[in-house]
C-alpha cells in the first residue's frame, strides 16, 4: 500500500527556498510511489491559541478538541491519515516565523495537562510516523543551526504529533538573491529526504 507523505509549507513565500525544498521531498516521495499533499499554512485560517487548555483536560491517546472552529482541525485529520510529514518554515528573528510559531502553539491538543497537573504529558509516542524537517535562514547554515531555535523548534513540533525525525534541511545564506536558487547538493539531500519518508 502506498504510503502518504503531507507537505506543510509555512513560509509567507510561494516558490521560495522552504516552498521549493519541501517540493523536492514531496517529489522524490512520489517517485517511491508515495502518495502526497501540499498544505500553505498561509492559506489556512488557523486562530491563536488563547492557551484556555480546554483540548488538554480529557484522557486518552487522541489528540483533544479545540474550542476554535477553523482550519486546524482539518490539518490534524490529514496528519491523522498520513505515515510521514514534511514541516518546512523559516527563520525569522532567529527562530520560526509567526505563521509556523502560531500553528505550533494549537498543536497542544496533542497533550494531556490538566489543571493541577504540573506539565504536559504526549498523548503517544512516536506513532511510526516519520518527519523531515526544513528551515533556512540568512546566516549560514552552520551559523543557523547554532544561533537560532528553529530546529529544536521543529524537533519539538514533530514530538508533539508523534512523529520521528528521519532529516533535518537547513538552507542558508538564503537571503542572497530574490528568487530561490537551490545549491545541488541542498537539492540531492532533499531528494534522499524523500526516498527515506517513502521506504
Amino acid at each position: 500500500m502506498a504510503k502518504r507523505i503531507l507537505g506543510i509549507v509555512g513560509s509567507y513565500r510561494r516558490n521560495g527556498t522552504i516552498d521549493s525544498l519541501v517540493t523536492e521531498v514531496l517529489s522524490a516521495a512520489q517517485k517511491q510511489g508515495a502518495v502526497t499533499e501540499k498544505i500553505y499554512l498561509l492559506d489556512k485560517h488557523i486562530e491563536f491559541c488563547t492557551n484556555c487548555r480546554i483540548c488538554t483536560q480529557k484522557p486518552g491517546t487522541e489528540r483533544g478538541l479545540c474550542a476554535h472552529r477553523d482550519d486546524m482541525a482539518e490539518i490534524l485529520d490529514r496528519y491523522n491519515m498520513s505515515d510521514g510529514i514534511v514541516i518546512g518554515a523559516p527563520v525569522n528573528c532567529f527562530n520560526l516565523n509567526a505563521l509556523t510559531r502560531r500553528f505550533m502553539e494549537r498543536l497542544v491538543c496533542f497533550t494531556y495537562w490538566p489543571w493541577g497537573q504540573p506539565g504536559y504529558k504526549l498523548r503517544k509516542k512516536a506513532a511510526g510516523k516519520k518527519a523531515v524537517l526544513i528551515t533556512s535562514s540568512a546566516m549560514p547554515a552552520i551559523m543557523g543551526r547554532i544561533f537560532t531555535g528553529a530546529p529544536r523548534a521543529l524537533r519539538v513540533i514533530a514530538e508533539v504529533m508523534g512523529a520521528k525525525p528521519v532529516a533535518l534541511l537547513f538552507a542558508g545564506l538564503s537571503a542572497q538573491k530574490q528568487k530561490a536558487v537551490l545549491p545541488d547538493k541542498m537539492l540531492r539531500r532533499a531528494r534522499e529526504a524523500g526516498r527515506k519518508l517513502a521506504a
